[in-house]
This record gives structure tokens, C-alpha cells and sequence, in this order.
């Protein structure tokens, strides 16, 4: 039986403007056609719904986030296929990484190979104490390719990128969280500490968080003074759409601001 994109991806909005994504593609959710059209499904609706400011990726999969590339889909296809394939996990992530949303990734087990690619597009990533990491592709004669050589030395320095990618090796959630990988840690679930994390986003303003994020992601591919060229027009932006108008009016008149 054919498996349905809908059947391994679900998402919902669990409470107004967080939306939760869930994977569950028995045994180890990996990144098959299915899961990969799942995906852009649950953006699909995101963006028809509206209002969404945050959305959590988690899995269903006990000691598993995901585990990458779809190996058994490899062994099967030929070079022009695998460049197709490799598309669609490029689109998949690149579509998250420019969502005008906040995403995080909350990391239950192993994020492996196009796993830890898709969690590398999210904007931040929250991992529970059996969070596993790696880009593990050198080990099949490839390297990551969905943006796995580009993310990664960005969030963690370029030698430290390297050691992951050339040895293969497994990074602990601690680890990782030291070296920069994740951002936060927790005890518990990483799905419910995502959602803890997503709701303290809630209040601020949207078009300013994402301002923030394009901001700071133009400082690893900008020199300083196109960086703070850069800067300027964001806040500027800000001013024009209103959005800033509205944050220090309400700052004036001590009310909550309505954001859009």
C-alpha cells in the first residue's frame, strides 16, 4: 500500500498562532518523497491558515527525530533521480528556512544526515537528553546535500563542522548544546519545551523577530558595514509598516500592543 504524505506528516494548531508538526514514518522517519511532500503540505496550510508565528517539528517516533535520507529509496534510482530527490529536500528546507514564521525544531533521538539538515533549517532547535546528531554521509561515498556544509559550519565554526563531517561521528545533546547546535536543553520531552519556548515568542512582534533573524543570519555572509547597512533597512522597514509605530505607541500609553 502506498504510503500518503498526510499519513506521515499531521499537523495542528494546538493553541492560537502555534502550529505543531509532527513526523511519523515508521521506523525511523526517513526522508522519503512522502514525508518530504508532507512537509511542504503542513506549510501549505500554515500559509493558507495565517497567523501562525510559530511552528514546532517534532516526531511521533520514540528515539527518533529523523534519520535521513531515504537509503532503501537510494539504493533504486539512478543519477538523474538522485539529483530529483536531492531537489526536493533542498526546496523542503530552504521553504522552512524563509517561512515568515519562527520554527523550532524539538529533537527527541537521532537527528542523522537529512534529519539534522531539516533541523539546521529550522530557526532554532531545543533537544532532549537523548538528542543524537550527526551528518554521517562521508560513510556512503556523499557529503550532506541539503544544505548540510553550509548550516552547519555557521552555527558551529568551521572546525568543529569539519570533525562532525569527516569522522561521521554522533554528537550528544550536550555536546551540542555547548558547541552551539542546539540552543536550549531539556529534561523532559523536547516537543513540550518547544512549546514552552514557543509561547514566550508569542508576544513580541512577528515582522521584528523575523527582522531579527534575517538580520543576524546577513552577519555570517556580509561584511560589517553591508551588515549594518543592512541592519538600517530593517529597522527602517519597521518604521514604515507601522509596526514599530504601534510597539512605542503602546509603550506610551501603557496597553498591550496589537501587533500584527
Amino acid at each position: 500500500m502506498a504510503e500518503l504524505a498526510q499519513d506521515v506528516v499531521t499537523w495542528e494548531t494546538v493553541e492560537p498562532g502555534i502550529t505543531v508538526v509532527t513526523l511519523q514514518r515508521p521506523p525511523a522517519n526517513a526522508l522519503g518523497i512522502p514525508l518530504l511532500d508532507g512537509l511542504h503540505l503542513a506549510m501549505d496550510a500554515a500559509e493558507k491558515a495565517g497567523g501562525v508565528k510559530v511552528m514546532v517539528i517534532g516526531s511521533a517516533l520514540p528515539g527518533f527525530f529523523a534519520a535521513g535520507a531515504d537509503i532503501k529509496h537510494l539504493s533504486t534510482i539512478d543519477a538523474e533521480t538522485f539529483t530529483a530527490y536531492g531537489d526536493r529536500m533542498r526546496e523542503v528546507n530552504d521553504r522552512l528556512a524563509a517561512a515568515p514564521w519562527i520554527s523550532i525544531a524539538a529533537v527527541d533521538g537521532v537527528a542523522l544526515g537529512g534529519g539534522l539538515e531539516l533541523a539546521m533549517a529550522c530557526t532554532l532547535r531545543v533537544a532532549g537528553p537523548g538528542g543524537r546528531f550527526g551528518l554521517p554521509e562521508v560513510k556512503l561515498g556523499l557529503i550532506p546535500g541539503a544544505g548540510g556544509t553550509q548550516r552547519l559550519p555557521r552555527l558551529v565554526g568551521r572546525g568543529r563542522a569539519l570533525d562532525i563531517m569527516l569522522t561521521a561521528r554522533q554528537v550528544e545533546a550536550e555536546e551540542a548544546f555547548r558547541i552551539g547546535l542546539v540552543d536550549r536543553l531539556t529534561d523532559g520531552p523536547a516537543t513540550e519545551a518547544a512549546l514552552a519556548w514557543a509561547r514566550g515568542l508569542l508576544g513580541p512582534s512577528l515582522p521584528a523577530q523575523l527582522a531579527v533573524v534575517r538580520t543576524v543570519d546577513a552577519a555570517f555572509d556580509l561584511p560589517l558595514a553591508q551588515g549594518a547597512r543592512y541592519e538600517v533597512d530593517q529597522i527602517q522597514a519597521l518604521f514604515e509598516d507601522g509596526e514599530a509605530a504601534e510597539g512605542i505607541t503602546a509603550f506610551v500609553e501603557k496597553r498591550k500592543p496589537q501587533f500584527r
